[in-house]
This record gives structure tokens, C-alpha cells and sequence, in this order.
């Protein structure tokens, strides 16, 4: 199997547990996280918001507080796809929010379709990162915003080795216990230790043709959020 193929498929095992890890495992932190990219996506007023690697639809359900016209969600999992339908559904929201199975690398939408792509805790996972980071600006108007909210890795002392303790151990276990699947956050330390981030991920998102990126590092570096524009 392809990468691609393998983490669709682990993120299918883990599906049905993955809201109640989510948030159990940052103790609710990524509440936080996803406020302040929505706060940060309001001061462009977007009609049209595409949330790539959606998974459950967190990212998109937050989104619809600023009243767009259309939110859309993709993910290449279909079972975090069918949690994130039923919630949305649950909440009454289908008018305003659609979540349907996509690739974040061949996007089906056409050329400067959305005024933002956001996407959380995705772009780790993407196959081929350069390529999926193309699409995403492919997709946004001319002055248009991508949203990129990531883990990355805390620098100062002791948040920094808390945190790698944390990671490599802590979560895991209780991942396991919860999920039953120690595969998926075995994989959850491994790709934050190996991915780019603060300039280095913005120097990718610069060669991918982003303008004006901003790094805005949270909770002591544990997450970041970069904004870049298309010009």
C-alpha cells in the first residue's frame, strides 16, 4: 500500500474514537487552537471556506460562526468523513456544511473557487507535501488565505522536554487503551518529530508560491498556525 492507502486505512480503525481522544489527550486545548484560526480567518469576511483533511469537521463546524455561504470539508477518510456528516447533521448544519471523501493532492474543485483553505492537523499527513500545499492555492482567489494549524515542537525549557515525554509515551499508551489501535498514535509522534516547522515549513509554503506568511506559534510552540496569501 501507499502512504496514502495506510493512513486513510488507520484513520478508518480509529474513527469512531477519535473526537473523545482529540479532545481528551490535548485536555481541550485544540478548542483553543481552532478559535483563534477562525478568529484569524474573520478578517477576510470569506464566502467560500474549503477545510482540506477535514476529518470529523471540527475546523468546518467552527467556521460556520462567521456565516459564510458555503463550507466545504474533504478528507480521504470515509469513516472520519461519515463521523463528521452525522455531526454536522446532528447540529442541523447541512445546509451550511458539506463534508464529502477527497484528495487534498487533486482537489475537485475548480481554480480560485474558495477565498480560504484551512486545513488542522493535516499536512503531516499528505503524501506528498509540496504537491497538496500546490492544490490548496491552486483552489484560493487572488488575495484569498490559507489557514495551516500544525503541531510542532516546543523550544524552551521544560515545555520542551515535558512534551517529548508526553509524546512519545504518554499518549500512545492511552491511545491504545482508548482505541484499541496503538498504530495510529505510535504514527501521531512519529510524524510530528520528522515534519518541518516555524521557518522551515514556511520556506516550503514560500517555494510553493504562499505570499506574506505569517508563523504564529501556540501554547508554547506545542501548535503553530501560518497564514499565507495567494497574491
Amino acid at each position: 500500500m501507499s502512504d496514502k492507502q495506510e493512513i486513510r486505512q488507520m484513520f478508518n480503525k480509529v474513527s469512531g474514537r477519535y473526537d473523545f481522544l482529540n479532545h481528551f489527550l490535548s485536555a481541550g486545548i485544540d478548542y483553543c487552537w481552532r478559535k483563534k484560526t477562525i478568529d484569524r480567518l474573520a478578517e477576510i469576511r470569506p464566502q467560500r471556506i474549503l477545510d482540506v483533511a477535514t476529518g470529523t469537521g471540527d475546523l468546518a463546524i467552527a467556521a460556520n460562526r462567521l456565516h459564510p455561504k458555503e463550507i466545504t470539508g474533504i478528507d480521504i477518510s470515509e469513516g472520519m468523513v461519515a463521523v463528521g456528516i452525522e455531526k454536522v447533521r446532528k447540529k442541523g448544519l447541512e445546509k451550511q456544511i458539506k463534508l464529502q471523501v477527497g484528495d487534498s493532492e487533486n482537489i475537485q474543485y475548480e481554480d480560485n473557487y474558495f477565498d480560504a483553505v484551512t486545513v488542522a492537523f493535516g499536512v503531516r499527513n499528505f503524501e506528498n507535501l509540496e504537491k497538496g500545499l500546490a492544490e490548496m492555492l491552486r483552489v484560493i482567489r487572488p488575495g484569498g488565505l490559507a489557514l495551516i494549524l500544525e503541531f510542532s515542537q516546543p523550544q524552551v525549557f521544560p515545555v520542551k522536554q515535558l512534551y517529548a515525554f508526553y509524546f512519545k509515551y504518554i499518549l500512545p499508551t492511552l491511545g491504545n487503551l482508548i482505541s484499541g489501535d496503538s498504530s495510529a498514535y505510535t504514527y501521531l509522534h512519529d510524524s510530528v518529530s520528522k515534519f518541518p516547522f516555524g521557518k522551515d515549513f514556511a520556506a516550503i509554503m514560500q517555494k510553493t508560491g504562499y505570499q506574506e506568511i505569517e508563523i504564529k506559534p501556540l501554547t508554547f510552540g506545542i501548535a503553530t498556525l501560518y497564514v499565507g496569501k495567494k497574491g
